[in-house]
């Protein structure tokens, strides 16, 4: 059991670390080349390069670890150490890549392509991460801090931080960049949205069909699947019937529905998208 509890923390700590690598790269290839002050704490750390000697991955050291303080003040120890490995992880990763790439261009030739390049790779990045109960950090503090002391949604408040400081980019970069910056930050929400739910998504599967029993046999023991049986009577014939309700993910559903197809190819069938699912696992 020790063992086993073992792999799964090693695994988990793999993870969390390709998802910071991930999330550095994708700053360091697609948004510093090109300017674009997407709104995180390592594009403010861009901007501020431009006044303080130092380079982009020591100065989002610098920002991380006083944010990670200040939240520890004012919101308490509830961070977790996944989330303080990360914001550490991010820019020593950052500074990696500039040892070996130190005069890095973009990859690209294009700003636009750059940022849709960079919201993509960071929201799988960011869908990594949160999926294992850590975060980047950065913002992330910032946007808590204003929820619990300014009572603003905590969606609405990482919107605003982000926001805040793509608009910064005006203090060193033409407007064509700063509205890059901020249209960046805005689908770059939506894409971290849609990595999430993605990862999470499921489907409530219920087939009424005189084959119930193999049907349930087949969930139960060939998915490994839980299910539930109800007893519903027919409003046109008033005939009494089964059906069972089951939630698989997108890989179980396919084999579901290829099953149910090949034992009874006039079954009804309802699907529906399950973004949450909360319940105690048996033993």
């Amino acid at each position: 059991m020790k063992i086993t509890k073992c792999w799964y923390e090693i695994k988990e700590f793999f993870v969390i670390t390709l998802g910071a690598v991930l999330a550095g790269a994708a700053i360091f290839f697609f948004m510093l080349p090109s300017h674009l002050a997407v709104g995180s704490a390592s594009a403010l750390a861009m901007v501020l390069s431009n006044y303080i000697p130092l380079s982009v991955s020591a100065i989002n050291l610098i920002l991380n670890v006083f944010l990670l303080l200040i939240g520890f003040i004012l919101i308490g120890p509830g961070f977790g150490i996944k989330t303080v490995y990360t914001s550490i992880m991010v820019p020593v990763s950052m500074g990696v890549f500039e040892i070996f790439f130190p005069n890095l261009e973009s990859l690209t030739g294009d700003p636009l392509l750059d940022v849709l390049c960079y919201i993509l790779v960071v929201g799988k990045a960011m869908a990594i991460l949160f999926s294992h109960n850590a975060s980047s950090g950065g913002l992330d503090i910032v946007a808590k801090i204003m929820n619990k002391y300014l009572k603003i949604d905590l969606g609405s408040a990482v919107s605003v931080s982000g926001i805040v400081v793509a608009l910064t980019a005006v203090l060193c970069y033409d407007t064509k960049t700063v509205v890059l910056s901020v249209l960046g930050t805005y689908f770059g929400g939506i894409i971290v949205d849609h990595f999430i739910f993605g990862l999470n998504i499921k489907r409530r599967v219920c087939v009424i069909s005189p084959k119930i029993e193999e049907i349930t046999e087949y969930v139960l023991h060939q998915l490994h699947s839980g299910a539930t049986l109800n007893e519903i009577t027919g409003a046109y014939d008033k005939t009494l019937k089964k059906e069972i309700i089951t939630i698989v993910d997108k890989h179980e559903y396919r084999k579901l529905m290829d099953f149910v197809k090949k034992v009874d190819p006039k079954a009804f069938v309802t699907v529906y998208a399950v973004n949450e699912i909360r319940y105690q696992p048996k033993k």
